[in-house]
């Protein structure tokens, strides 16, 4: 059996060597033809470009050199097609491609050509990475311009035997055998046949094949042979497994069984053997186990460039460990430095590809990202938006938590209007308490003492509403900030517009016959507070009932921060809170300003016309400012408006009266203070 695979080895091997030959020789003979002819000693040649598919890729250029179909390398040339009559125009090259990397996958024969016209002049350092078909051929090695070359090829196994067997072969062998007769006679330039059809001379009988050097004595390199060295191996082993069975250890063969093809590739299907130290087995689609070297090629000490096993590929191995390299790997120019070969660097994370106009494909403009996107890859493609809560950092490489801003009570801002909300509502309280130590002093009590009592708690309460405006909104907050504000102001407003009133029918009562204070008098006023206030509260219990106020991140106004802010919920609730403030105060105004020149040494509707007219200034320019400011400014804002309200209230209704207390005690008599028109 060994002798029959032996010789069915050989004569494959043989068989596939002469092929390959003669396909290599009648090509190389074709693309003579047509790339040059000889004129006396003169020799044209094609120096730049080979004719070749006619399909080039989308993305080659006129000149490309077409490899296997799929990749360029690029040069400017022109063909000329010379006959035997006319002097060749030389050949020139307009330039050469800047990739240092090409990529070969094409047949032996094709790659012997273009090596060979790429040989013809100096060819620049190049990285070469092959395909089976020609980086493991030792005869390409002789181009030395491809030192550092490196592909994947079959597993080379050394055939025990094989390289003994061919040495032996006598011409009387070699006879009977077509394909080793052509073998021969290529190899010593003579004819086997007595009668030689060619000019050859007749084999004398003394040719020694031992002294030949051809790949055809390399027996250190077989791969294809390898292969089919294990194919012959796996059919005998089927075929034994079909006409052999075992019984008790005792293998019973039926040699004269009938076999049919389906029986052998079931049984085909099933071996699993281990050959020269190579396991051969088949998956379930039929298909060996993927095993290939990486090969390398690398200059020895001697200049001779040799083919090195620098690495493995076996499919057979678990995820993630089926590659490895167990030496190492020459480059280009003897360099151990992986070569890159790109038109443009690669994009850095942060920005992201563009192709260049009627340029390849690897050729493009490193763009960044735009505004609100990231990319963390490199040569991204895409710029991903990040997440509406978050933002690109600077390199925009990855996307951050956005800034949360809000009024806090640690900002300057927040500072320094919470600071004036607690010295207001001190003011508030002292002037309270000066009011209540001398609460039995005329000027107390000429000017209502219990409205004035109220009006600065009310006061007191507008100062303290605004801090509810400071910090992190929350549910709470939002539906107690705008209430807080519109029931204490209403009630501010009520207090003055009834010390207004009080002030008009003083002066009426002073006529004579007239009996208009006991229409007005405590009780009275107290509903009319009452009342008014009241009507402000419907109104913020329909708001909070139907549509209250409600926390929430405002993602619209800055891209880049998150602005925590209450939603009104209704704005008509709003507004209307506001107009009913707006419309008590302007009563109240109209009514201050027609008691303003009523005769006293002390009238307070002109303090009320004053304060009332710094209160409606404030919230008049209260509106556009509030509608236009962004952000936490909106907060600002309303806050301001709140205490630049209050403080023109407190002081220019209470502070003369306080200064007279303090300061002027001669003036707090009641004779002072009914003489009219005294100076």
């Amino acid at each position: 059996m060994d002798d029959l695979v032996t010789g069915l080895v050989l004569a494959v091997c043989l068989f596939h060597l002469n092929t390959a030959l003669a396909v290599c020789l009648d090509d190389l003979s074709q693309r003579t033809m047509l790339t040059g002819a000889k004129v006396g000693t003169v020799e044209s040649s094609v120096n730049c470009k080979l004719q070749g598919s006619t399909r080039p890729p989308a993305f080659s250029k006129d000149g490309d050199f077409i490899i296997g179909g799929a990749f360029s390398l690029h040069s400017y040339t022109q063909t000329a097609y010379n006959n035997y009559t006319n002097m060749p125009a030389p050949v020139k090259c307009k330039g050469r491609s800047t990739a240092v990397v090409v990529v070969a996958f094409a047949s032996f024969g094709d790659m012997k050509i273009l090596l060979e016209e790429l040989s013809r002049e100096p060819f620049p350092p190049r990285q070469w990475i092959g395909s089976e078909s020609w980086v493991t051929s030792t005869e390409l090695t002789q181009y030395s311009f491809c030192a550092g070359a490196i592909g994947f090829g079959i597993q080379k196994s050394e055939i025990p035997g094989l390289r003994d067997f061919l040495l032996n072969l006598s011409p009387t062998q070699v006879s009977a055998s077509p394909v080793l007769t052509e073998f021969w006679e290529d190899a010593f330039n003579c004819s086997l046949k007595k009668t030689p059809v060619t000019e050859k001379k007749v084999c004398d009988g003394n040719e020694d094949i031992q002294n030949l050097q051809s790949e055809y004595t390399d027996t250190s390199q077989l791969r294809i042979a390898n292969m089919v060295y294990k194919a012959v191996y796996a059919i005998a082993h089927a075929i034994h497994n079909a006409v052999c069975q075992k019984t008790n250890a005792i293998a019973k063969c039926d040699k004269l069984i009938k076999l049919k093809s389906n029986r052998v590739l079931t049984e085909l299907k099933k071996v699993n053997f281990s050959q020269n130290g190579y396991d051969v087995s088949f998956n379930a689609n039929g298909d060996p186990v993927a095993i290939y070297d990486l090969v390398n090629w690398q200059k020895s000490g001697s200049g001779i460039i040799e083919i090195v096993t620098v690495g493995l590929y076996d499919a057979s191995l678990r995820v993630g460990h089926e590659f490895k390299i167990n030496r190492n790997i020459t480059w280009m120019e003897n360099s151990r430095k992986v070569p890159v070969s790109v038109c443009t660097k690669s994009c850095p994370p942060g920005t992201r590809k563009m192709l260049q106009k009627g340029k390849p494909i690897c050729c493009y403009d490193c763009i960044a990202c735009p505004e609100g996107e990231i990319s963390n890859i490199t040569d991204s493609a895409d710029c991903l938006p990040c997440h509406k809560e978050f933002w690109p950092n600077a390199k925009r490489d990855t996307c951050i938590p956005k800034t949360v801003e809000f009024l806090s009570f640690q900002d300057i801002l927040g500072i320094i209007l919470a600071t004036l909300s607690i010295l207001g509502a001190l003011l508030g309280i002292i002037t309270a308490a000066v009011f209540f130590y001398h609460r039995t002093s005329p000027i107390v009590r000429a000017n209502n003492s219990e409205l004035s009592f109220l009006l600065l708690i009310s006061l007191t309460l507008c100062f303290l509403c605004s801090l509810t405006f400071i910090g992190a909104p929350s549910e709470w907050s939002c539906m107690l900030r705008h209430t807080a504000f519109g029931i204490t102001f209403v009630l501010c407003i009520s207090c003055v517009l009834g010390k207004t009133i009080v002030v008009l029918m003083a002066f009426k009562a002073t006529l004579p016959g007239s009996n208009v204070m006991k229409w007005f008098g405590p009780p009275q006023q107290r509903m009319t507070v009452v009342s008014f206030t009241f009507i402000q509260v419907l109104i913020c219990s329909f708001w909070l009932v139907f549509s209250p106020p409600f926390p929430i991140k405002n993602l619209t106004t800055y891209k880049e921060k998150i602005i925590l802010e209450c939603d009104l919920g209704s704005a008509v609730g709003f507004w209307a809170v506001l107009g009913y403030i707006g419309l008590l105060a302007a009563f109240c105004f109209v009514l201050a300003v027609l008691a303003r020149k009523l005769p006293d040494n002390f009238n307070e509707a002109k303090l009320i016309t004053f304060s009332m007219l710094i209160f409606c200034a404030v919230w008049i320019t209260f509106i556009p400012a509030y509608v236009s400011s962004p952000g936490k400014f909106t907060v600002v804002v309303e806050i301001f408006a709140i205490l630049a309200s209050s403080f023109g209230l407190i002081i220019f209704i209470f502070a003369p009266k306080c200064f007279i207390i303090l300061f002027k005690p001669e003036k707090n008599t009641k004779k002072y203070l009914m003489n009219k028109n005294q100076s």
